[in-house]
């Protein structure tokens, strides 16, 4: 088999999304991190000299790279996953109790993808594309935490963030332990420890990046 027959093919798409997956596990841990300094209420200080870091480091910008790259085959290859999963079955059984055989949220990953993928955009537009802009184009660098500050003072854009991070965490919470399973880290002593750790990943990770939104709206931090 060659590697255009294993990555096209069901198998090479579900390990392509594994490791991806964990890849972008991994990066989550450090954006909660830095998004984390804004709670130190110092006025953004800490915030902004981390950001800067970030948009400024060839190494880092380096890895973003990467970033993207593996964030658009994990999209990709979930879509002909869910396209592929739905074409295999076009016609459901007569009779079918799906509830017994599978969860709800890994029967529905393709939804929750769709609904992050929105979300993605959605954070990219508010966060991203000004910071960007400013750093290639030699303005003044752009205040990242005044632009949250700003974004999180509306209403609707907090409860589109909060649903967001709702379907992070079901999508975390399934994916994770996927991850594993497909790379082949798959046995009775260790699915239910990676189970309870992608279950503890999953909550933290979003009780983090669901507070940065409430604390602002509500002005816990200014």
């Amino acid at each position: 088999m060659t590697w255009k027959h294993f990555f096209t093919s069901s198998v090479g798409k579900k390990f392509t999304m594994g490791l991806t997956g964990i890849f972008l596990v991994l990066f989550l841990i450090v954006h909660a991190a830095v998004n984390c300094c804004v709670f130190l209420n110092d006025g953004g200080k800490t915030f902004e000299q981390f950001a800067h870091f970030m948009s400024h480091n060839w190494i880092v910008r380096i890895l973003e790279i990467g970033l993207f790259a593996g964030l658009i085959t994990h999209i990709i290859q979930g879509l002909l996953l869910w396209k592929q999963n739905n074409a295999a079955r076009p016609v459901g059984y007569y009779y079918n109790q799906p509830s017994k055989n599978s969860t709800w949220y890994s029967r529905s990953m393709g939804i929750l993808g769709t609904l992050l993928l929105l979300f993605l955009i959605l954070h990219l537009y508010h966060f991203f594309v000004d910071t960007k802009i400013a750093l290639y184009s030699g303005d003044k660098p752009h205040n990242l935490y005044n632009e949250m500050k700003i974004v999180f003072s509306n209403q609707w854009v907090v409860i589109a963030y909060l649903a967001g991070v709702i379907a992070l965490f079901w999508h975390l919470y399934h994916g994770f332990q996927s991850a594993f399973q497909t790379l082949g880290i798959n046995h009775k002593k260790y699915t239910p420890i990676i189970k309870a750790l992608g279950l503890g990943y999953s909550v933290i990770i979003c009780i983090l990046f669901a507070l940065m939104p409430i604390a602002f709206y509500l002005k816990w931090i200014d």
